[in-house]
């Protein structure tokens, strides 16, 4: 059998110590292709404040392969992973999205507001298939139903060979699906450090600023003291626990700071220039409508 290399480039980034790069899209192939062409290391598809539609994303995951990059590469290794925002809270219980989106084929799974110690373990339970007590790592047990078909065909495996990596990461060092948690609540702080402490199998914690700052009293406020004062308490938290901890907005203006204070998951927007038009309508002496 040929040695399968490590597949998720979050992971393959993360494992070698370097931050990764990630940033938000909607389920749109013309976005999709640009994103593929990109530098980032994943790009997570929204769907938690977009329409849930599963077709739409597995039309984009199509686009995104480019067989002269799996040429040139000599890897079944994606240059950027597919992730997804799904729609349910953490403490709505909702596998069913995970378990849909997981069979398509994505390398990863984002839950929103996840609260507490149950919120946590139903989002790696619902990412991971069962296994008998007996085996290694078996807590928290999996309950993903088993229908590997089509995710297997995507990362380019046998379905065996997909079972033996489509677990989570890093409670099981060969797996390359990765569960991010998103803490945007002040009792999802408060509760953190149990999650952490209590349910293996999370490999991202994501701060949620717009949601944690609305529940703190100042939306969107970011800078204010008491929202920053939340903020660098989770990333704390992750770095005692040895977690990684990712920032959701980040920018040309933040993000060396970010990066100096520890966060190891960096989620930018894509950015859309307008510099040869603005460079144009100025030399043509355009008046600006």
């Amino acid at each position: 059998m040929v040695d399968i290399p490590r597949l998720n480039p979050v992971i393959r980034t993360l494992e070698s110590g370097q931050p990764t790069f990630v940033t938000f899209s909607p389920p749109e192939i013309g976005q999709a292709q640009a994103i593929a062409d990109a530098g980032y290391d994943a790009v997570i598809f929204e769907m938690e404040h977009g329409p849930y539609d599963i077709r739409s994303l597995r039309d984009c995951m199509q686009y995104m392969l480019n067989r002269r990059q799996i040429v040139t590469s000599g890897t079944l290794a994606p240059a950027v992973a597919p992730f997804v925002r799904i729609p349910p809270n953490g403490g709505e219980s909702n596998q069913w999205i995970a378990k849909q989106v997981l069979d398509s084929g994505v390398y990863g799974v984002i839950w929103p507001h996840v609260s507490t110690v149950e919120d946590a373990r139903n989002a790696v339970v619902a990412c991971r298939y069962p296994r008998p007590k007996s085996a290694p790592r078996y807590d928290p047990p999996g309950q993903r139903g088993d229908a590997p078909a089509a995710a297997a065909r995507y990362w380019g495996l046998t379905q065996q060979e997909y079972y033996a990596r489509a677990d989570v990461w890093p409670l099981a060092p060969d797996g390359e699906v990765v569960v991010v948690v998103m803490c945007e609540e002040a009792r999802a702080i408060d509760n953190l450090p149990q999650i952490l402490r209590e349910v293996p199998g999370i490999g991202v914690v994501l701060i949620g600023e717009g949601d944690l700052s609305q529940d703190l009293g100042y939306p969107r406020q970011y800078e204010h003291p008491t929202v920053a004062a939340a903020i660098g308490e989770i990333l704390n938290i992750c770095k005692n626990a040895g977690v990684v901890c990712g920032h959701p907005h980040v920018d040309s203006s933040n993000v060396e700071r970010l990066l100096e204070m520890g966060f190891r998951w960096l989620m930018a927007s894509p950015e859309r220039s307008f510099n040869a038009l603005q460079l144009g309508r100025k030399a043509a002496q355009r008046v600006t409508a």
